[in-house]
């Protein structure tokens, strides 16, 4: 720190209003275009380099300064731009797991209330689910249909298709691992 750095820095801690002066006189405009970089908005950018000032102000008895001075403001404006900035982003960030969902909510969405969200939503998964229920195998569909949407038990389904159980229970167990794998997409969403 150089003399009149020093000086100033004095002047600050026995509150000379000249050194308050002197920091706008000499660092205001550059502080203030600093601020402006990091947070593209003029006002903001001035309300931080106040805020800065008023915070040397209010901790002038307890102020310790090493190194430069003009250092010491650039990296504290720098500083709270960036504080402002996460502080910023933290407060418009959803965190959609941390959500709570209440079943009210869910009960509408998956009863098919009139709500655009939960038509939306069923329309889309009624999409999927056919799609991939048509590139299973034509006999594995045709159990799985027949068990799935008819809501036919296994003995009923070996009967009229002349197959085992133990074919059907084989049909089915493929046909859910299949779409599984293909509908896995859709549940992470």
């Amino acid at each position: 720190m150089n003399y009149r750095e020093q000086t100033v820095v004095e002047g600050l801690k026995r509150g000379d209003n000249r050194a308050y002066k002197h920091i706008y006189d000499c660092y205001y405009v550059m502080l203030c275009k600093i601020a402006f970089t990091f947070l593209k908005d003029d006002f903001l950018a001035q309300t931080i380099v106040d805020d800065l000032i008023v915070n040397i102000y209010e901790k002038r008895e307890t102020l310790q300064i090493f190194g430069s001075f003009r250092s010491y403001l650039v990296q504290s404006v720098r500083n709270r731009c960036l504080n402002y900035l996460q502080l910023k982003q933290q407060k418009f960030e959803i965190n959609f797991s941390d959500m709570e969902v209440s079943d009210d909510w869910l009960l509408s969405i998956s009863n098919g209330n009139d709500t655009p969200i939960a038509a939306l939503l069923e329309n889309e998964l009624e999409q999927e689910i056919r799609q991939s229920v048509e590139r299973l195998p034509a006999e594995c569909r045709a159990v799985f249909e027949k068990s799935r949407f008819e809501e036919k038990n296994y003995e009923d389904i070996a009967t009229e298709l002349n197959i085992s159980v133990n074919t059907v229970k084989y049909h089915i167990k493929n046909a859910l691992l299949r779409l599984r794998k293909d509908l896995g997409k859709v549940a992470a969403i």
